[in-house]
């Protein structure tokens, strides 16, 4: 989300196991009576981590993020929830135990994300306003010295480990950068406004990044190299969208940050279990495009609820949990069919945003980025276990240990 636009509303207001390696604002409506719209239209890696290995037709790309799975450096990780409050310009730790701050620091301005390395040895605070990366060492949880970068609003890694992407927002291009040292290599310009999040293919061998504020999505080769596609969200009609007139008019709502012509706002983007489709949460849209991988094309759209924003699978790959930030609401989609099974209210209302699953699939954690909470789910009954209070405007929290070979970035895309 544009850290702007985030401070003017916070002012006002993630089946078969294999054996080889496999290869993201207004008051809510509810979304069980909404239906489904269909159309047409250079560092080594570290040798703790294995190399990535495409997967096939019939694989789950999640099969090494199964509840306990811990692997490499991971394995040595101390149990920890990590929030960074794009307001107060912190990072707090919750230890999940407990479910108490246990510690905090200061950041740089806006810190947007926390996102593990593709080794699993550090976890990187984003500070895109404070052009810098803040390593922590999941070891101890201890912050270490602040890395001066560009704008990483948010950060991923190739599938081989040997390039971080930094998402350079508001200067339109993704930086490729040495994943350790963070030295720029080279950047790569986007034609479009809010590059933001992403996932890979199943073969690892593009990936798919949204574009928030101009309502489409980018078709990249895997190493950011070139912008292969764009797929342009914006003339393909969805049941029960926020109109950009209407959004233009909420106050203080980072929907005003829509370039002319914008009617789609593509957020978290995700690869299904079996591989065949990317998702991307549309907070304007209000529910969820269905991309298809061996075409590209939209294949249809499935509306969530007010501001779908962040998508994260289940241990078993089963389920699909998104969260809709306007609506107070998680929808529970099948992992298979894509069908609604269950929809989640946080009693009250709520602002559920970014987050994770934890290492043994039992809790959705998840920031509530307009109420300075942090929401703990049980993902079998979906209930709000805890709320926990934190500082002003939390964002991309980062739930640690994972399961997981290798990270590919965002709070935890792993595979």
């Amino acid at each position: 989300m544009s850290r702007t636009a985030t401070r003017r509303r916070s002012a006002a207001a993630a089946l078969l196991l294999v054996a080889a390696l496999t290869a993201a604002g207004c008051s809510g409506g509810s979304p069980a009576d909404a239906g489904t719209t269909h159309s047409g239209a250079s560092s080594s890696p570290a040798p703790s981590n294995p190399s990535p290995t495409p997967s096939s037709s019939t694989t789950n790309v999640y099969a090494n993020d199964a509840a306990g799975a811990l692997t490499g450096a991971a394995t040595d990780a101390r149990p920890m929830v990590y929030v960074p409050n794009t307001m107060s310009d912190t990072v707090q730790l919750i230890d999940p135990k407990t479910y108490k701050v246990v510690g905090r620091f200061s950041t740089g301005r806006e810190p947007q994300h926390v996102v593990p390395s593709w080794d699993l040895k550090t976890l990187w605070v984003n500070d895109d306003l404070g052009n810098d990366l803040i390593p922590i060492d999941p070891r101890t949880g201890k912050a270490g010295k602040r890395v001066p970068v560009d704008d990483p609003y948010n950060l991923y890694f190739t599938p081989d480990g040997a390039h971080a992407l930094v998402m350079a927002e508001r200067l339109r291009r993704i930086d490729v950068r040495d994943p350790h040292t963070m030295k720029l290599q080279r950047s790569l310009p986007v034609p479009c406004y809010g590059v933001n999040h992403a996932d890979y293919s199943a073969d690892l061998s593009f990936f798919v990044a949204s574009c928030e504020f101009s309502g489409k999505l980018l078709v990249i080769d895997k190493e950011a190299t070139k912008v292969r596609k764009v797929i342009d969200l914006n003339a393909v009609k969805t049941p029960g969208a926020t109109s950009p007139q209407e959004a233009m008019h909420m106050h203080g709502s980072p929907k005003q940050g829509l370039r002319p012509g914008a009617s789609a706002m593509p957020q978290d983007v995700r690869l299904t279990p079996d591989g065949r489709y990317f998702l991307a949460a549309d907070m304007l849209r209000n529910g969820v495009w269905v991309i298809d991988a061996s075409t590209l094309k939209v294949d249809r759209f499935i509306r969530t609820g007010m501001g779908a924003h962040g998508i994260y699978p289940s241990r078993d790959a089963t389920r699909l949990f998104v969260s809709n930030r306007d609506a107070g609401s998680v929808t529970v989609l099948d992992a298979g069919t894509l069908d609604k099974v269950a929809l989640w209210k946080i009693p009250g209302g709520g602002s559920p945003d970014m987050g994770g699953v934890t290492a043994d699939g039992s809790e959705l954690w998840l920031s509530g980025r307009y109420d300075g909470v942090v929401y703990v789910i049980d993902t079998t009954s979906g209930k709000v276990t805890h709320r926990i209070r934190v500082d002003s405007g939390p964002h991309g929290l980062c739930v640690w240990p994972q399961p997981g070979q290798y990270s590919l970035g965002h709070t935890g895309n792993m595979r």
